[in-house]
């Protein structure tokens, strides 16, 4: 006999098909206004501001501001993706191949989302999945369920509001616990987990099909060539956001030797702490506790970092704290994914050196995810692309603002980045619509495209030599 945790979410899976059965009628357009009204939910400024206020509350975890802007710009810029896209019926025809692909959708979506983004990855789950037509189910981190509860609530409520089934999207009830998400996992359609690697190991072994994405552990390059003034203040921008709370923060920069000294400079300038070696050890010894990280100071302000930390009184005044490493060290070291406010710098003899300490931090942490490269010299640029095992390379940008999709390059907006076989994930892409969509290919014939043998076969021969 079924257990009352099976009946839960058993009722909210119906709920949720019967919704996809109301919704399965709609064109594009009105398909994009639902999506415009999830959008609105949490774009919405006063909702935008309850709810990063709420998240800080909740959770512990970043500030008010950069949530707010997370809210928002995620938002509107996957809003800005989702309407350029089709989805519904007929999504491409390319008469010269006899080809006509039409979108489906991929059924009730189970949202796995972290406590760290408790309402902009819900709310940007749900726009993608609505988008293919589909329902969706969010299972969200026990921290952050009631910021994600009230996410739900507006979004439900704009549906209604519009016209549209506000069962396209519901909320897995309280309390969430490890067993209820693994129950709605094994039970959905799709699963699609942001967060705990246990989450997405979880997933991957339910027999489900999973969408799940790799921790990150950023390592950024400054060569020679880099506008050094112009790095420090991006990478200033770009680890204080939120904390460093986000995937994409950068967590160790790994600087040319002959610009070592100057670019450290900048970095002082824009608010970073350089510690003595006797600080590096202080900060050692509080950032990981029994080799986990420390809550004390995980996504903390800067001022209480700085006491934890036993740093200076002027330290306080600093926006983030850099730590100088000459090796690269395992789990638990400076090497490792820090979701603080500290960067470690690496010094590195040229580009060649550069790469192999890229390579070997992501190895501690982070492969398949991304690195990035402050230059004026995309030969290097190339170079990082061309020999390390990530998905994303960010030249001269803000890592945290470029890496989820930014107005100034073409990465699809996202809070989810999977990274590819190298992470254990099935995407090498950034979370988008076309992961939420079955297509079908309507293939009618067309003029025969058969090459000769000798126009396939004929570079071999010649190169063995066959008559």
């Amino acid at each position: 006999m079924e257990n009352k945790l099976d009946q839960q979410i058993d009722t909210l899976i119906d709920k949720a098909r019967v919704a996809m059965d109301l919704f399965r009628g709609e064109d594009q357009d009105n398909v994009d206004m639902a999506v415009r009204a999830l959008a609105w939910a949490i774009y919405k400024p006063e909702n935008s501001r309850l709810l990063a206020e709420m998240a800080v509350k909740d959770t512990g975890l970043g500030n008010v501001e950069s949530k707010v802007t997370k809210n928002t710009r995620k938002t509107f810029g996957t809003l800005r993706d989702l309407l350029r896209a089709k989805t519904i019926g007929e999504i491409e025809n390319k008469p010269e191949l006899g080809l006509i692909k039409y979108g489906k959708p991929v059924g009730v979506v189970g949202a796995i989302c972290p406590s760290t983004n408790p309402s902009a990855t819900p709310a940007n789950k749900a726009m993608m999945a609505v988008k293919g037509g589909n329902a969706v189910i969010i299972a969200p981190s026990p921290a952050g369920y009631v910021t994600t509860a009230k996410t739900v609530e507006f979004m439900r409520a704009e549906l209604e509001n519009s016209g549209f089934p506000p069962d396209l999207v519901q909320v897995l009830p309280s309390p969430v616990n490890k067993e209820a998400t693994q129950k709605l996992i094994e039970k959905v359609d799709l699963a699609v987990v942001t967060g705990s690697q246990n989450n997405v190991s979880r997933a991957m072994r339910s027999g489900t099909v999973s969408i799940g994405v790799g921790p990150g552990n950023v390592p950024v390059i400054i060569d020679q060539s880099a506008d050094l003034d112009d790095a420090a203040k991006k990478i200033t921008l770009s680890k204080i956001f939120d904390n460093a709370t986000s995937c994409s923060s950068e967590n160790a920069l790994v600087i040319l030797n002959n610009v070592y000294e100057q670019a450290v400079q900048s970095l002082t300038k824009e608010g970073g702490w350089l510690c003595t070696p006797e600080q590096r050890m202080k900060v050692q010894e509080k950032l990981w506790v029994n080799g986990v990280l420390n809550r004390s100071v995980i996504a903390k302000d800067a001022h209480i970092a700085a006491d934890v930390f036993g740093l200076p009184p002027e330290a306080r005044n600093s926006k983030f704290f850099m730590v100088e490493e000459k090796v690269i060290g395992g789990k638990g070291s400076f090497a490792d994914e820090k979701l603080s406010l500290v960067l470690t710098l690496y010094r590195a003899k040229d580009i060649e050196d550069a790469l192999r300490i890229t390579k070997e931090i992501l190895e501690v942490k982070g492969k398949g995810h991304s690195v990035g490269i402050h230059t004026a010299d995309m030969e290097n640029a190339n170079k990082v692309a061309q020999t390390t095992d990530v998905v994303r390379v960010l030249v001269n940008q803000a890592h945290t603002f470029g890496n989820g999709g930014g107005f100034d390059n073409s990465l699809p907006f996202t809070l989810s980045m999977g990274g590819g076989t190298w992470a254990g994930n099935t995407i090498s892409d950034n979370l988008n619509y076309k992961h939420f969509i079955n297509i079908t290919h309507l293939v009618t014939t067309i003029e025969p495209d058969k090459p000769t043998e000798e126009e396939l076969f004929g570079p071999l021969w010649q190169k063995v030599g066959y008559e």
